[in-house]
């Protein structure tokens, strides 16, 4: 067999690296509408992935030990299939997601999606590299300097791969093309392989070529969002009675963050706004309060109180594509407030005023981010309240743990006075999925409960001092350096 140019294995195996880790960083996101984006998310897809690539190398090292051409051949299959599976990930994660997403655990439902969609493009991603790295170190050149090369093709690809998903494929292409172009880069690798091991047939070449057209047509069809920005899937979903008088959700990833209703604005839709709203009236140190909210989402809650002629509110939202879809669908005007496009902690920390009210909206089921529930950071807030001001942020936990509101509560103590837990006025069943907003200042407020619009008339109430006492008690005290805000939220007594 004639020499093959060290070059042009080093080239196949960068290709191959990249391709398989902008598989990874996209699995993450094509995962979110289904079960959100979280640390579980993460874990799941970078160990399903190893396992992949480990499974991949260890039978790429046993095709390694035949001739090199018959070797390079069976690569070239593996790649078409890496090619073939990478293509119909999107198909297999909606095919079995209403089912696997039903497992009562929710690690284990993220588990079992992340290993039907990315489980085999990683395995036959895997395949190339032991194969191409016996070629390089059975073709007549230094082994040592070979064996460093195709290491280092194998490193630079991967750092390649992550930045041009991170910072280019999805923020420009999105989810369903940058699999089409990794699925494009993989059939023509399996094509030069196939060729080095002189199996470059008509057949073959028809067989890429068809899977080529058959990837660019399922990219093309419609995804589950709406919008899919740097950040996030985002769907606008319609859920009017009457078409004259429209009501829409906003879904994020796989959760609904909010509704509105064209003609209602000062009507909150679930539990947690209406709670939001109501306190933020009953806490306010002054009728034309100022308010900070940390997310956006649908803006329900500035828009509603410019409705009532407040003017001094501010909104930190990371997502520009949230603001842009909340002034689209959700009437949001974005005159009425001033926004912020940028991290809620560093958009709060680099605006010297103070504000009555800081609304925190950052909760979103098992994803939390940590930086927003430390101590360091509720020293922040501390610091940007007016002297009579109020901290409100939603909370979700479970009836029967309360870990993570009586962490929070615990940790909220160390800076605030006061702090209250509000639900909604009722004994939750056992395992229920509980609602709250902790409210945090340096004074009680005024009522002991309050019936609000949510949208039906519902009646909410404080947790009393001494069971509020007992969840602070078993806290966990969350900073910067170690909050397992993310453990809590599914921890059970």
């Amino acid at each position: 067999m004639t020499p093959i140019p060290l070059w042009l294995l080093v080239a196949l195996q960068v290709t191959v690296s990249a391709a398989s880790l902008v598989v990874e960083i996209v699995a993450g996101r094509m995962l979110a509408p289904y079960v959100g984006m979280s640390l579980y998310t993460w874990t799941s897809v970078i160990a399903v992935v190893l396992a992949g690539f480990s499974a991949g190398h260890w039978w790429g090292g046993r095709l390694a030990e035949r001739p090199s051409d018959r070797a390079l051949t069976a690569t070239g299959y593996a790649l078409a299939a890496a090619g073939l599976t990478t293509a119909t990930a999107s198909l297999a994660l909606r095919a079995s997601a209403p089912w696997l997403t039903q497992i009562p655990d929710p690690v284990g439902a993220i588990t079992a999606l992340t290993l039907t969609a990315f489980f085999l493009p990683s395995l036959f991603a895997g395949i190339p590299a032991p194969v191409l790295t016996q070629v390089a170190l059975t073709s007549g050149r230094t082994q040592g300097r070979a064996l460093g090369a195709m290491f280092a093709a194998g490193a630079l690809g991967a750092i390649a791969g992550t930045l041009l998903a991170g910072f280019l494929f999805i923020s420009w292409l999105g989810t369903a093309w940058t699999l089409a172009a990794v699925t494009a880069a993989y059939i023509l690798c399996a094509a030069i392989c196939l060729h080095l091991g002189r199996r470059l047939t008509p057949l073959a070449v028809t067989t890429l070529a068809a899977l080529a057209v058959a990837t660019a047509v399922m990219a093309a069809r419609p995804g589950p969002c709406t919008v899919e920005s740097r950040y996030f899937c985002l769907q606008s979903v319609d859920l009017s009675a009457d078409p004259a008088h429209p009501t829409r959700a906003m879904v994020i990833d796989h959760l609904v963050h909010g509704i509105a209703a064209k003609d209602a604005p000062e009507v909150m839709f679930t539990d947690h706004a209406a709670m939001l709203d109501a306190l933020a009236r009953l806490r306010a140190p002054r009728d034309d309060f100022s308010s900070f909210h940390i997310g956006g989402g649908t803006y329900a809650l500035p828009r509603a109180f410019a409705a009532r002629g407040l003017s001094r509110i501010t909104v930190a939202e990371i997502d520009p594509e949230v603001t842009a879809l909340a002034a689209r669908d959700f009437w949001f005007d974005t005159s009425t407030a001033t926004v912020r496009h940028d991290d809620a902690r560093r958009a709060l920390a680099a605006d010297p005023s103070r504000y009555d009210i800081i609304v925190g909206d950052a909760f979103t089921d098992t994803a939390v981010p940590q930086h927003l529930v430390t101590s360091e950071f509720f020293a922040l807030v501390r610091d940007r309240l007016t002297p009579g001001g109020t901290y409100l942020m939603n909370v979700i936990d479970y009836a029967d743990s309360m870990a993570a509101v009586g962490s929070l509560a615990a940790t909220l103590r160390d800076h605030f006075p006061n702090v209250e837990i509000w639900t909604e006025a009722r004994r939750p069943e056992p395992g229920e999925r509980v609602v709250m907003v902790i409210a945090a200042g340096f004074a009680k407020t005024p009522v002991d409960s309050f019936t609000a619009l949510a949208p039906q008339r519902t009646t909410f109430a404080a947790l009393g001092p001494a069971f509020v006492d007992s969840l602070a008690a078993r806290g966990t005290r969350l900073t910067d350096n170690y909050a397992p805000i993310d453990r809590l939220v599914g921890a059970r007594d």
